[in-house]
């Protein structure tokens, strides 16, 4: 028997890529030691080193807390600057970051706290510089723990010289803000309701507060009407003598009826007179609520509507002036025996209740205030653990007004009310949003105590900068407000008009969040700055025993920041205050102030010894980035601090992300069990992925993360890997002496270079500021969304899909001195130092793999480079309109092929002759068929062949809208050559060579 000859195998004259660079990523083995190699670099120092003297961009950190692991909400933040920061570093900024933690305050005081419960230790029987310092000691722990779990996200910035609240430079500075707001007479301290925490006995800031459904106690009380002269139906009842007429309340804070002051009622409202039937007592009630007030009393006093509605009778608000009320517990002398007024107010509505409120301006804003125009003061019942204080007449030493027990229907406030006749209806089910302490997680209340406040409406007379040094790189400052530029404002802005002011003046990304922190800075109250607490920065001042004044003294001051800056807050409490305050002032003269600073003041200062003292004074961040609930906290805290000591913002703009939510979009919660870890996906997937998935998320609202979430991201990274996989080894031996002019290319390449610059335009766009505020609201700054879309996009699309696809017949099979193949090997260099760049802030640990692979250089990153030059000559809109056309006939063809390849009849579409019979009724039609003929069709769909015809009735295949062009597509008869494996006319038998492969090897 003969041996057949064996066909040629030409797979060694195939000019295959060649790359060592892994499609298996390997990411959560290989990002370490990328980390470990910058660390070693010290990539940020000499980043700092190669952008010196640059345009500078400042992002300032906000501070997180330093107590316990990060969570996917700090990951979420952190990757998030770290684009922003790596992005305008590759535009050829010099974009520090410092990073920051905010280390006073409840997070972490609670924390020492909790450690002493277990051991039954009293927090207030240690000695307090024992207390701070291991406040101290836990907060300088999880910093270190936080740092290193930071810089494992990718996150680049100056982590060996972080800044820290306390830190005691940074106390002194925060000290010295808090005396220029003193020292201007923006500074007092009055008594007001503020939200208290009995359970951290301390007044909380609105951002310490979050909201919680439960159910309380709902009570209807009644206050016996002593007198009303102005209300003649009231009245003529109290004349009977033994008649009693009760104006009814109702409230689910029972344990406010102890320190009432006043009634409450509305002017404009209609109230009526309801006989109690088979009695000799009348209620007083709103018209408008009667239906629901005897519908909650019919358990307890079934008889209560004996007559007809229109036998009641009608009291207007109006004549409730003048009138009052005994309080239900009169008769124990005291303050309880004093009449309560009938007070006119305009916070009374018909919405709820009993259209009467009851007033306690202990407890209460709108109580305070309307009783204060009233000269009723507030008495100070509840202590700052929730009890009622020992001598009070009434449940003294008694609480916690927290407890429900306690202010349960059957609890100790209720049976008193309801044994002195006073308790109409009572029921433990109302459900309602109730405040909580966000640490604690226990109810607040509101209490009224002498607290230190920065006042929003008092008008600033001296002391204020409104016009700020710039930083000597046409930095500008904040604008000074201009009294003018406001219709109604005075000449003497408030702190309140100077940060409106600031407001219009800041960039708010999403445009919309303008009106969220614009309406909150229009409806707060005063700046409750003091805390009753022990770890923080004290409010180092002294108050005059006799006036009641605090000292203002520059040198004082001065003496007081001095010693600050040796030893920290430390040196106040320890302080030898006499030597403060110098031969000028006698101590005994003087109460020493201990109260500490509202940790918000601490972060709200940040401004001013970091990104001021590091880069000069009056310099202005150009971002701050941090979650939505900052409009409440941080960037409100920091816009008053800097509105009252420098006369506008210490941002030019702020960008507001949303929360990470699970994949069913609920919050995270331990109980539920739905926590996603960022540290564990780092540990399973690597940092990349987490950032991919933040880079695509639309995180100006709230974002979604959980298994397929992160599938999706996995998905899309791997392709881009794939990528640029591809790319190094297209160009594992590409050198410059291989390079094609632009001008000398194939019009493929030149679309494609066209395609780039197109890109390019694109993510410039996201990433540069723009100083035109006109355009702000259309413009896609900073949306990462945009950027990685599109960056994916055309890897997957534009690259993989399209030009790599069909140049790669070209790449593999034609000869190196080919001019065609040294073009698409040009392109494909051209784009490989552009797509690394772009990706390098999204994917920077990748990034820096892909580049170290075809540039080993242990002195260099990728993160040195600066945003690719892309030609503007490049956009060539004519040539892009032709190859829009020809892809639509490239897609119509593959459509039309894959019912072939899904029934077996081709393998790919190598195999297919296709026909194109174009319409020719209009001038798009001719276009299209002059077109079509003048390329090559086949090697553009990668099939055997296409003919092209024009408007022939004989022609074979369906028709294609898209195109308005018939299709054929069937199973090429001619043989496939041995190299490239194309099917074509000129090969005598499948194996054998086509013409283009014979040359490349036969010369």
């Amino acid at each position: 028997m003969t041996d057949q000859p064996t066909a040629p195998d030409y797979k060694s004259t195939v000019f295959l890529p060649q790359t060592d660079f892994p499609m298996k990523a390997g990411l959560a083995q290989k990002e370490p030691a990328i980390a470990a190699r910058w660390a070693e670099m010290d990539l940020y120092g000499k980043l700092r080193e190669k952008r010196a003297g640059r345009e500078r961009f400042i992002l300032h950190d906000g501070p997180p807390y330093a107590n316990g692991d990060i969570h996917m909400g700090h990951a979420m933040n952190k990757v998030l600057k770290d684009i922003i920061v790596r992005s305008q570093t590759l535009l050829g900024k010099d974009a520090p970051y410092v990073p920051g933690w905010d280390c006073h305050g409840l997070p972490i005081e609670w924390k020492i706290e909790e450690e002493y419960r277990k051991k039954k230790l009293n927090k207030d029987e240690v000695p307090p510089q024992e207390f701070r310092a291991e406040c101290r000691a836990y907060a300088d722990k999880w910093v270190g723990v936080q740092k290193e779990q930071f810089k494992r996200l990718g996150v680049m910035g100056d982590w060996d010289d972080p800044y820290l609240t306390m830190k005691f430079e940074a106390e002194a500075t925060i000290v010295g803000e808090i005396l220029k707001f003193a020292e201007s007479g923006q500074l007092y301290r009055g008594a007001k309701p503020v939200m208290w925490s009995p359970v951290e006995k301390t007044a909380l800031a609105e951002a310490e507060v979050e909201y919680e459904d439960v159910v309380s106690t709902q009570i209807d009380v009644g206050f016996e009407i002593v007198d009303a002269p102005n209300a003649p139906a009231i009245q003529a009842l109290l004349s009977k003598g033994h008649l009693k007429t009760f104006a009814v309340i109702w409230t689910t804070t029972p344990w406010t009826i102890p320190v009432n002051q006043a009634l409450a009622y509305g002017p404009d409202i209609n109230y009526v007179l309801i006989p109690e039937g088979g009695t000799v007592n009348t209620y007083l009630v709103a018209e408008a609520l009667a239906a629901e007030f005897i519908k909650r009393c019919e358990d307890k006093k079934p008889g209560i509507i004996s007559l007809h509605e229109s036998e009641w009778e009608t009291v207007k608000g109006s004549d409730l002036a003048g009138a009052t009320a005994s309080h239900p517990m009169h008769h124990l002398g005291g303050f309880f025996a004093k009449p309560r007024p009938f007070l006119p107010a305009d916070h009374v509505t018909t919405d709820a209740g009993t259209g009467l409120v009851h007033m306690a301006p202990d407890h209460g804003e709108e109580d305070f205030l309307v009783c204060k125009a009233h000269g009723i003061d507030p008495v100070f019942a509840v202590t700052g653990e929730g009890k009622y204080r020992d001598d009070w007449l009434w449940l003294g030493g008694q609480g916690s007004v927290i407890n429900m027990k306690f202010v349960s229907k059957d609890g100790p406030i209720c049976t008193d009310l309801r044994e002195a006749g006073a308790l109409l209806a009572a029921s433990d089910d109302f459900k309602h949003s109730y405040p909580h302490s966000w640490r604690s997680k226990a109810r607040i209340i509101y209490r009224c105590t002498p607290q230190w406040f920065i006042p929003m409406d008092r008008a600033t007379t001296r002391g204020v900068s409104t016009a700020l040094d710039t930083n000597g790189e046409g930095d500008a400052a904040p604008q000074p407000f201009v009294p003018s530029e406001v219709e109604g404002r005075s000449n003497n802005p408030t702190l309140r008009d100077i940060a409106l002011n600031a407001i219009a003046q800041t960039r708010w990304v999403p445009e919309r969040s303008t009106n969220r922190i614009r309406t909150m800075v229009e409806g707060r109250p005063d700046w409750v700055i003091s805390r009753q607490r022990a770890w923080g920065v004290p409010i180092a001042l002294y108050v005059h025993r006799q006036s009641g004044d605090y000292l203002n003294d520059p040198a004082v001051n001065a003496r007081i920041i001095e010693a600050f800056k040796g030893a920290g807050a430390d040196a106040w409490f320890g302080a030898d205050h006499q030597a403060l305050l110098g031969p000028d002032y006698d101590l005994a003269d003087y109460e020493v102030v201990n109260d500490i600073l509202d940790v918000w003041f601490d972060s709200g200062s940040t401004h001013s010894f970091v990104v001021e003292a590091r880069y000069g004074k009056g310099v202005r961040a150009d971002l701050y980035l941090e979650g939505s609930d900052q409009h409440r906290g941080w960037f409100q805290s920091s816009l008053l601090e800097s509105s009252g000591t420098r006369g506008g913002a210490p941002y030019k703009a702020v960008l507001t992300h949303g929360f990470a939510l699970d994949g069913q979009g609920r919050k995270m919660s331990k109980s539920l069990g739905n926590v996603v870890d960022p540290l564990k996906i780092m540990g399973e997937s690597g940092a990349d992925i987490l950032r991919v998935w933040v880079a695509s998320t639309d995180y100006f609202d709230d974002v979604k993360i959980g298994k397929e979430v992160l599938a999706g991201a996995s998905d899309a990274y791997r392709k881009l890997r794939n990528t640029f996989r591809y790319l190094l080894g297209a160009l594992s031996d590409f050198t410059d002496a291989e390079r094609v002019p632009v001008s000398a290319m194939p019009e493929l390449e030149r679309y494609m270079l066209h395609r780039l610059a197109m890109l390019d335009s694109e993510l410039h766009g996201v990433v540069a500021l723009g100083d035109d505020r006109e355009v702000w609201p259309n413009e896609p700054w900073l949306e990462f969304s945009r950027y990685t879309r599109a960056l994916m996009d055309f890897a997957n699309i534009d690259l993989s899909a399209f030009f790599f696809d069909i140049r790669k017949d070209c790449l593999y099979c034609d000869a190196p001195t080919d001019m065609k193949r040294r073009a698409y090997r040009t392109v494909l260099d051209t784009l490989f130092h552009a797509l690394v760049r772009y990706a390098a802030p999204i994917i920077p640990f990748t990034a820096e793999e892909v580049w170290q692979s075809r540039y080993p250089d242990p002195d260099a990153s990728v993160h040195f480079l600066e945003w690719p030059e892309v030609e503007k000559s490049w956009r060539d809109e004519l040539l892009a309109d032709k190859w829009e056309v020809l892809l639509s006939y490239r897609n119509a063809i593959n459509e039309k092929i894959e019912p072939l390849r899904r029934d077996k009849i081709v393998r790919s579409s190598l195999e297919a002759d296709v026909t194109v019979d174009v319409e020719q009724h209009d001038t798009e039609g001719r276009d299209h068929l002059d077109l079509l003929q003048s390329v090559d069709m086949a090697e553009i769909a990668i099939v055997a062949s296409v003919t092209i015809t024009a408007h022939d009735p004989q022609a074979q295949g369906e028709w294609d809208q898209a195109t308005k062009a018939k299709i054929g597509v069937h199973r090429t008869g001619k043989n496939k050559c041995g190299r490239c494996w194309r099917l074509l006319p000129e090969v005598t038998a499948d194996g054998a060579l086509c013409d283009r492969c014979d040359t490349v090897l036969n010369g």
